[in-house]
């Protein structure tokens, strides 16, 4: 019992001091900047077709900046290679045609982006 009535005054002050700490003190969510709301529309559209073991995808940037797209395929198979295609460029208003393959089946199949 002694444990209880000497812990309750402690509980009280930290919870007094907790509660009279400043505004500006206490912790708050971040407000994103004017500038970081109104950000330029980028990256390419991607479509990846899987055929059997090969892959095909077909990358259309519309924006006027470029965009650095790379295919990366994951195959299904332990002993065969997963593989990270070369990066191509894809300008504004360009279309990329990018390929790889498995040699059996492919279990994932992607596209990543890097702004240029």
């Amino acid at each position: 019992m002694r444990l209880s009535r000497s812990l309750a005054p402690a509980t009280v002050v930290a919870l007094c001091l907790v509660f009279s700490l400043p505004y500006d003190a206490s912790p708050h969510a971040r407000v994103k900047t004017r500038e970081a709301a109104v950000s330029k529309p980028f990256g390419a559209e991607c479509r990846v077709g899987v055929h059997g073991s090969r892959v095909v995808a077909y990358c259309h940037n519309p924006y006027a900046d470029t965009d650095r797209v790379r295919l990366h395929i994951e195959c299904d198979r332990w002993w065969d290679l997963d593989t990270d295609g070369a990066s191509v460029d894809a300008g504004p208003a360009r279309t990329v045609r990018l390929t790889g393959r498995c040699w059996k089946e492919v279990r994932s199949a992607w596209v990543s982006h890097q702004q240029v």
